[in-house]
């Protein structure tokens, strides 16, 4: 039975790692398909192949989840509460999909553990320091990406002010492809991560193992799943990423994918799990100010935003719900 429920954990966090690639997608690819710098079918593909190379490269991130909210190895219902704290996530995940928000993974899944453990062990059991320390990052990383992609933006006028748009953009439009696959590698190299930690978690917690070392098959078969979300693809939040927080161009793009792509790296470099949509929103929100302030349409930032403020409390409490539904009826 507790093996059987295992692989139910399993199950779930490679479905979260399977929603968070195509919910993600818009991420690595929204500028370029926007810009018409790559088809949408072959940025996908590429999408999903990057993912999948970055997933398999690192696992610092992973380690920083397992036992930065929670001490998994302490807790006496852990399994449990991984399985109310995916539950929480997927279903947030699902809402905030439909309705074309792009909206943190990240912020989903630690918020959905945190909740989960305060459910189902109290607040005494969360790791204060090492949860501090990730909304921290959480936080942070977009004020970078959004300093970045205005700088970035901010010289490259300097340097193409005297020269024809045309050919800038017909440069860069090519540009936009090495960025777009660079971009791709970044979001793999954290995001997939935060699924194998979960899954750690939970082995921790049941006593499979003892360690935070991640297995090769839980490496292997989150990156999978995300590569295989990323094949489905985000249409709706592609949209809105790529077309309706301004009218990106090329070198736009170009600005926006390396100043979001360097964040998220050197966030994963130091095992810090950062929301790829919050840093690469905030480095579009960065370029458009840099281009001409008034071209960003603030209406639909300021939503985004209000979207990012939400999700980790309103996560917290969907997981503690769904604990006591797990405990009330299952244990």
């Amino acid at each position: 039975m507790d093996l059987m429920v295992l692989w139910i954990v399993v199950f779930l966090a490679l479905s979260f790692d399977f929603i968070n690639g195509f919910h993600d997608t818009a991420n690595a690819i929204a500028t370029a398909v926007s810009t018409r710098a790559l088809k949408p079918r072959v940025a996908i593909v590429m999408a999903a192949v990057m993912n999948f190379v970055g997933a398999i490269t690192f696992t610092g991130v992973a380690a920083t989840i397992g036992k930065g909210v929670a001490d998994p190895a302490q807790l006496e219902q852990g399994v449990p509460i991984v399985i109310a704290a995916l539950l929480s996530a997927i279903a947030w995940n699902l809402l905030t999909w439909w309705f074309g928000i792009p909206s943190s993974s990240s912020h989903a899944l630690i918020g959905s553990l945190a909740g989960a453990v305060i459910g189902g062990a109290g607040m005494s059991a969360i790791n204060g320091g090492g949860l501090i320390k990730i909304v921290q990052a959480l936080i942070f990383s977009p004020l970078i990406a959004f300093s970045a992609g205005f700088i970035i933006m901010w010289i490259l006028k300097l340097i193409f002010a005297k020269s024809s748009p045309h050919q800038v953009n017909k440069g860069f439009r090519f540009g936009q492809i090495i960025t777009a696959a660079f971009q791709s590698f970044s979001h793999g190299t954290n995001d997939a991560q935060k699924a194998m930690g979960i899954i750690v978690f939970a082995l921790v917690a049941s006593g499979v193992q003892t360690t935070m070392d991640v297995p090769l098959w839980v490496k292997i078969s989150a990156a999978t799943a995300m590569a295989l979300g990323t094949s489905v693809g985000g249409w709706k939040i592609i949209k809105t990423m790529g077309t309706k927080i301004f009218k990106i161009e090329p070198i736009n793009g170009f600005a926006a994918d390396i100043g979001s792509a360097v964040v998220i790296l050197t966030a994963t470099m130091i095992h810090l799990p950062v929301s790829t949509t919050h840093v690469i929103t905030s480095s579009i929100l960065g370029v458009g100010s840099a281009k001409r302030f008034s071209a960003v349409k603030w209406g639909v930032a300021g939503r985004i935003v209000v979207a990012w403020i939400i999700t980790i409390p309103i996560t917290v409490l969907m997981a503690m719900f769904f604990y006591w539904i797990i405990h009330f009826f299952f244990l």
